[in-house]
């Protein structure tokens, strides 16, 4: 296969230099008291004066809006409170994700408070799947539930509530998935995302929502008791915004707006007194202890790479409602007993996400051709379901392609073509997938999701139908250009602006998330001094210097054989700055997003290659741009390669060549250009045998036992010879 290559285009969103925009910098800067960069960052993000900018920082922009602007808001509250005055059974229905298992959480507290009686179902992946199903409904009703309301699911459950009716139970759907249609005909229908919902804001998470509803309820239990309905807003931020900010920064919905004062409310509030559960979750997954109080600060990366996928893992692999138990549990030493418990799940979700990994790569190299296909479609039995989902966030991330992975797990006895197959997919940008799913729905079960990640499920008889039917869908709405992998940086900086002052002021950016994201910055021309792998050899630790200034970086998923330089390279960097808390010592570090050899030297790279096209195809050439070997160049370049190919080594890149000849002798400088003619010239007089697998890429074998030869009986060095100017 060809190996896939997207382009990654780094773009840089201020750039010093602008006379009129330079100046408002520096009146920012001057007016708030803060360094011209941190000025830099604010207008980056929309704030042209100090004024706008000192009410992002304080969050005085952000508000709440009205909750009963959301269509079928006052239903919903109407339905509830007739449930829990007539004691009818409630059962909340939720997803088995992070947002899902912090919607059910939220709502069954707050029902509880209010004196409802009240269950709970989230149905398990193996076996029943995503979604509100009738055999679900079913159970329910035989239970006695007389109301369902669905968190961060339910919006296509059509079927199911037209079910329920017909068995007495009612449904309230709250959600905030892509909308079909067609809505269900429930009681009533909660998602920011109807078209005839008039709310101001879209981007709530299935939490999010549920937060709304319980805002909605405190208001109007406020003004049927005579009450202040600040007050009620006041306790439900108090009560649940903790919950509200995991599931809103796990579902990755934009830092913004709500969503912003969300998330800040949430993370103070786990700062100073987080309920037993998270503690316990945030103490298990760091080096937190208990009754610590020099313990880290709580930010969106806490929750991200802390809790999230520990929470996660149990709806992945074994049960969400072990995740519930732990959030809902209030003796702190069985919560450390059940945070330990998910960390161990997680440990195993790890193992099993890295096997599928493994394999789906494999698939990729044999079979993918980039040529005819641009969505990766994958397919095993034995791919566990509750996994599939985070490989192909790997899949999408590694190749800038969008990529579904189907399992056919759980399916009895030989391959039928009605085997029903649960699959998981990543989008890029530009590419809707629920629109692309809607394209193909005629040869899926069911689907659905969000523009980015989607779910799907699809009989084995169509599956390359449905690969074909995608992809012709993809050539309709993605281009090249829209597949170049686009990373964003703020500005460039030098060493001397990567210091502890600015690294605090970053900090006064917070809650970051998509829309308000972490800083990213470039720096260019730095050499590597070392290069430590770490983590098992997953990770990179950096030691990187210019202008006499040295900085750690750390490069997190790149290991061995993938950084694509070496010790004593010059590179460029685009990178976070991060405050690395070691023993309670803090110092200044970085986070490496993407690192290229740098531009200066690929540039001179490039401009040899293209000048090494013109002299091939018979340009004349100077002297003085040093092209033709002589013999001391032949045998210096043959000396490394014997070396190598005597250590085993067959295959060279081009620049890892030229770096050993020109470090193998003090003041030698052979360029690309000469290189390349003394390796076809070693292959046509039969010294080496040399083959060009790939671009700059080589396969040799040194011929010990060939015939002697001198290099002037060579065509190809008669021809260059000719070439050259000083002989014309």
């Amino acid at each position: 296969m060809k190996k896939i290559k997207r382009e990654k285009v780094w773009e840089e969103t201020y750039t010093f230099g602008d006379a009129k925009r330079d100046a408002e910098i520096r009146e920012i800067a001057r007016t708030m008291g803060v360094s011209e960069l941190f000025a830099v960052l604010l207008v980056n993000r929309g704030y042209h004066s100090a004024e706008a900018a000192e009410r992002f920082l304080r969050l005085e922009q952000e508000g709440f809006h009205d909750p009963y602007l959301l269509t079928d808001m006052e239903a919903a509250v109407n339905r509830i409170f007739a449930a829990v005055e007539n004691g009818e059974k409630i059962t909340i229905y939720g997803d088995y994700d992070v947002d899902g298992v912090t919607s059910v959480t939220a709502l069954y507290l707050y029902l509880k408070e209010l004196g409802a009686e009240v269950g709970i179902k989230i149905p398990k992946r193996e076996g029943e799947g995503y979604g509100v199903s009738c055999a679900a409904v079913d159970a329910l009703a035989r239970e006695g539930t007389r109301l369902i309301i669905t968190v961060d699911t339910g919006i296509t459950a059509n079927a199911e509530v037209e079910y329920a009716a017909e068995l007495g139970v009612d449904f309230v759907v709250t959600d905030h998935h892509e909308c079909r249609a067609e809505l269900p005909a429930a009681c009533a229908v909660v998602n920011p995302h109807r078209a005839d919902c008039l709310y101001p804001f879209r981007e709530l998470a299935g939490v999010g929502v549920v937060f709304k509803l319980l805002c909605a309820c405190e208001m109007k239990r406020c003004r049927d008791v005579g009450e202040p309905i600040l007050n009620g807003i006041r306790r439900v931020c108090m009560e649940y915004s903790d919950l509200t900010a995991v599931g809103t920064i796990a579902d990755v919905m934009p830092v913004v707006d709500e969503n912003r004062l969300i998330v800040s409310l949430g993370l103070k509030r786990m700062e100073r007194s987080a309920r037993p559960g998270l503690r316990a979750l945030i103490e298990a997954s760091s080096s937190r202890k208990s009754g610590d109080d020099t313990a880290k600060k709580i930010t969106s990366g806490t929750i991200g790479f802390g809790i999230a996928p520990r929470i996660n893992a149990a709806g992945r692999i074994s049960d969400a409602a072990i995740a519930v138990r732990l959030l809902l549990e209030e003796d702190e030493e069985r919560a450390r007993i059940q945070a330990e418990e998910l960390c161990e799940i997680n440990r195993r979700r790890q193992a099993e996400e890295n096997r599928i990994a493994t394999e789906a790569y494999d698939q990729i190299e044999a079979s993918f051709d980039p040529k005819n296909d641009t969505v990766i479609v994958l397919d095993s039995n034995y791919w566990h379901q509750g996994i599939i989902g985070i490989v192909s966030s790997r899949i999408t991330e590694r190749y800038g392609l969008p990529s579904i992975l189907v399992s056919f797990d759980g399916n009895e006895g030989e391959e039928n073509p009605l085997d029903d197959g649960k699959g998981s997919g990543r989008s890029v940008k530009g590419m809707n997938l629920v629109e692309a799913l809607t394209y193909c729905e005629d040869l899926l079960v069911k689907y659905g999701g969000h523009e980015l990640a989607a779910g799907l499920t699809v009989k084995r008889g169509n599956l390359e139908a449905f690969r074909q039917k995608i992809n012709e869908y993809a050539k309709k709405h993605l281009t090249e250009e829209m597949l170049a992998i686009r990373m964003e940086a703020d500005c460039a900086l030098s060493m001397k602006d990567i210091t502890m002052d600015f690294a605090r002021e970053i900090s006064l950016l917070e809650p970051f998330g998509v829309g308000n994201t972490s800083p990213v910055f470039v720096i260019k021309n730095v050499n590597v001094k070392k290069i430590t792998h770490i983590g098992g050899g997953k990770h990179t630790r950096l030691l990187l210097e210019r202008d006499g200034i040295c900085l750690t970086a750390l490069y997190f998923g790149i290991g061995e054989g993938e950084l694509g330089f070496e010790c004593g390279d010059a590179i460029d960097v685009l990178f976070h700055i991060d405050i690395n808390d070691y023993k309670n010592v803090q110092s200044v570090q970085m986070i490496v997003q993407d690192a290229r050899m740098a531009e200066a030297f690929t540039s001179r790279f490039d401009e040899q290659k293209k000048r090494y096209e013109e002299i091939a195809a018979g340009a004349v050439y100077g002297a003085e741009e040093n092209v033709l070997p002589d013999r001391d160049d032949f045998a210096l370049v043959y000396k490394i390669l014997r070396r190598e190919f005597r250590m085993g080594t067959s295959v060279m890149d081009q620049k890892g060549l030229l770096k050993q000849i020109n470090g193998a002798a003090e003041g030698n400088s052979m360029t690309y250009i000469k290189l390349k003619y003394i390796l076809r010239i070693l292959n046509e007089l039969k010294i080496c045998e040399i083959e060009e697998l790939d671009e700059d890429i080589y396969r040799f074998c040194v011929l010990f036992h060939a015939s002697k030869t001198s290099i002037d009986k060579s065509s190809i060095l008669k021809k260059l010879r000719n070439q050259c100017s000083a002989r014309i």
